[in-house]
């Protein structure tokens, strides 16, 4: 019988994107398949990962050992507060240096093209690069040149890239989104302005996306910082009660598609 090709679009939220990891392994325990994964940002950041075999017991370690201090590297600014040199580094070494079309299955990161507009999608070349444009946050990473482009966070243009995940052949597609607006939350610097602005300005856009998704997963994590790095397992704790949540909705997306198939 035919097997319907899952992908995931892992959406853009700073420190709360860990929940990605946490929707990843319960999906796994599950045995559903992860066939394709688009991500933005954050959510590229774990794509890499995940795609470049690091294993999942692994990578809970890794993410509460995260601490900004590991990447961040501060400059005069000019274009951006942090120069991403470090955090490139980071991603190469944890990824072994592979390029995005050696990993294990297809992976897309999505970055956006601050001189046109454009979304721009990396399929293949170096994955520390591409995750380095996908997570610079405009105003706070400086942009990425890349063949004449100026490139910055993918969230800008697509925080939860679903029709990413439908262009690379996804049958099924697992969306999860980590960075619904916390209303009344505490500004206090200028990472909270710009993260808040972006969020706003991307919620009307989900909720009109969140119809191509056959499932929309939503960690309940706005109450965590997106910059602090801190509360790492309780994020991750809370992508894996929300993706259990969904099980029974996905396992029948599977079998409906099959049925039509």
């Amino acid at each position: 019988m035919k097997h319907p090709k899952i992908g995931l679009a892992l959406g853009s939220g700073g420190a709360r994107g860990f929940a990605h990891l946490g929707v990843i392994k319960v999906l796994k325990d599950a045995g559903i398949p992860i066939d394709l994964i688009a991500g933005s940002s954050m959510g590229a950041l774990v794509a890499c990962f995940y795609g470049a075999g690091i294993d999942l017991n692994r990578l809970y370690t890794l993410s509460t050992a995260f601490k900004r201090k590991y990447f961040l590297d501060f400059t005069v600014p000019k274009m951006g507060f942090i120069t991403g040199k470090k955090v490139t580094e980071f991603i190469r070494m944890f990824t072994h240096g592979k390029n995005i079309e050696d990993f294990s299955i297809p992976i897309s990161i999505v970055a956006t093209d601050l001189l046109t507009g454009e979304k721009v999608i990396f399929t293949k070349g170096s994955a520390a690069e591409a995750v380095r444009a996908s997570i610079s946050i405009p105003g706070i990473f400086v942009p990425v040149k890349y063949n004449g482009r100026l490139l910055v966070d993918g969230g800008v243009t697509d925080r939860v890239p679903i029709s990413v995940a439908k262009e690379m052949g996804a049958d099924i597609v697992i969306a999860v989104d980590v960075s619904r607006v916390k209303q009344n939350a505490e500004i206090t610097s200028i990472y909270d302005v710009i993260m808040q602005s972006i969020d706003i300005m991307q919620t009307e856009i989900i909720n009109i996306q969140e119809s191509a998704a056959n499932i929309m997963i939503r960690p309940p994590v706005e109450d965590f910082s997106s910059r602090a790095f801190t509360n790492i397992e309780e994020i991750i704790k809370q992508g894996e009660e929300e993706t259990k949540k969904h099980l029974d909705q996905i396992a029948a997306e599977i079998e409906h598609w099959k049925g039509r198939n």
